[in-house]
């Protein structure tokens, strides 16, 4: 069930009304309504996959209520491995089985052994890379005591499944969402009307910004070897905000949708196209992904506790990881070294914490130098995207040398350019409207809170105008297929 669909349109405000006019006063039904229309909001794709949810959520429970008796430390890490075999199995047979069975036959080719591929039709689940790293959080800080194991099992249900994020983050901490689940909650007008504003902007930048992007993005991606250089350069670019529309649209909406029924989901974008360096981009760009492999893999691994060699090993392989997660092919693995390649020098000069604060924080214009640093930035940014968006390497590689051909300075030459002008227009307007917002939650957050009701009102119906005028076709969330 997409968000921006007629079907989630109708249920949202059957699911609310039930949540606080109907089970309001009894804390378990309310829970349990969560599970059940988790699991209706996720079988709306593929009910099949619901068993693998319901697998993972019955395995974690009980493993968590066995690391609580368990004093033994052999006993305690079997039980973490199976945790982490049966999560981390689901997600690598549905997501990497074919890849490594066509590598596979691909290395032993190059020595003249010649052997039969055997890939399976594997459909990739919804949203398994999310709410499998999310209920992992679960079991390993149960098993480091930071966390307490759950005795209530539709709570814990609720948390694994939690409709609005499930498919497409944030990824939750259980130490920050599931203890949501054991307290009362009480519907606060200022909070609901905040995630309205939220999920108003959420679908500004998916059905506006992206879907459209989305169009020309394909479009040249799809035929780049009958594109010039200017028009390659403008399929990065519809790409670039196409993503960033896409993913950070889709958190908007997950945490304004939350927030409707009293919860609090943690910030997953935090205006990453204003970063100043690669570092910077990082800390607000996926924060869930980023921040869980830091505590669980860089930290772990030595973290920066020891010396350059180890902080550059962890560095690589907190990247190359990342690009791998994203999933099976080669050009994901190839953008996470480009981003490795990108945080050297600042790891190495000591740097990588330069810049904490938002850019230009209580100024209306940045400096020359932020200006500067963020453009040179956000360049780095869309060449690793080509890699992220090509079909392969060597389509990425081919991609980046017609660009630089001697037709770069060209008349854009993909179909529709003249009609793309009115969506760069937009977008430059979006840009625009995130930088004055971009000290809030989400850019709705600070945009003309302070005028007049009327204004304000107004420049609300304007973007609600805009989804029905400006709105491109209907293009599934890109991280779904991750």
């Amino acid at each position: 069930m997409l968000f921006n669909s007629i079907d989630f349109a109708i249920f949202l405000p059957i699911v609310f009304i039930l949540y606080w006019f109907v089970f309001n006063k009894n804390l378990r039904a309310q829970n349990l309504l969560v599970v059940i229309a988790s699991y209706v909001f996720y079988g709306w794709w593929d009910w099949r996959f619901l068993s693998l949810i319901v697998f993972s959520t019955f395995v974690d429970y009980n493993v968590g209520i066995a690391l609580e008796k368990e004093e033994s430390k052999r006993k305690r890490k079997i039980l973490l491995y199976t945790s982490i075999i049966v999560n981390i199995g689901f997600l690598a047979f549905f997501k990497y089985f074919n890849f490594f069975v066509d590598n596979f036959v691909t290395f032993f080719s190059l020595f003249g052994q010649k052997l039969s591929p055997f890939s399976l039709n594997i459909i990739l689940p919804v949203g398994i890379s999310f709410y499998t790293f999310q209920t992992l959080s679960y079991t390993i800080d149960v098993y480091n005591k930071k966390l307490d194991p759950t005795q209530d099992y539709i709570a814990f249900s609720a948390f694994v499944s939690f409709f609005p994020q499930l498919v497409a983050g944030p990824i939750e901490r259980a130490s920050h969402l599931l203890p949501q689940f054991y307290r009362k909650r009480n519907f606060v007008y200022s909070e609901a009307s905040d995630g309205l504003r939220q999920i108003l902007w959420g679908l500004f930048k998916k059905i506006v910004i992206a879907d459209n992007c989305a169009q020309y993005a394909n479009l040249i991606f799809n035929n780049s070897v009958d594109m010039n250089g200017t028009s390659l350069i403008f399929g990065a670019l519809f790409f670039t905000f196409q993503i960033y529309g896409d993913f950070s649209g889709y958190s908007d909406i997950a945490i304004g949708i939350s927030r409707l029924f009293g919860f609090d989901l943690m910030k997953n974008f935090s205006f990453p196209y204003f970063s100043r360096d690669i570092a910077e981009f990082w800390r607000r760009w996926h924060i869930s992904l980023s921040t869980w492999f830091r505590d669980y893999l860089y930290i772990p691994l030595g973290g920066s506790r020891g010396g350059l060699k180890l902080k550059l090993r962890n560095t690589f392989i907190i990247f190359i990881v990342s690009g791998f997660w994203h999933g099976a092919n080669w050009t994901f693995i190839i953008w996470g070294i480009l981003n490795a390649i990108y945080f050297l020098p600042l790891l190495i000069s000591k740097k990588n914490r330069n810049h904490i604060q938002i850019v230009a924080k209580g100024q209306i214009v940045p400096s020359f130098k932020d200006l500067t640093r963020m453009i040179f930035t956000f360049l780095l940014t869309v060449f690793a995207w080509i890699f992220f968006r090509a079909e392969n390497i060597s389509h990425a590689l081919q991609y980046i040398t017609d660009i630089f051909s001697f037709n770069l300075f060209s008349y854009p030459n993909y179909i529709g350019f003249n009609k793309s002008l009115i969506i760069i227009l937009i977008t430059i307007i979006f840009i625009f409207i995130e930088w004055a917002g971009r000290e809030g939650e989400h850019a709705l957050d600070k945009v003309l809170r302070n005028d007049s009701v009327i204004l304000r009102n107004g420049f609300y119906i304007l973007i609600i105008y805009s989804l029905f005028i400006f709105g491109g076709s209907q293009q599934e969330f890109i991280y779904f297929q991750f």
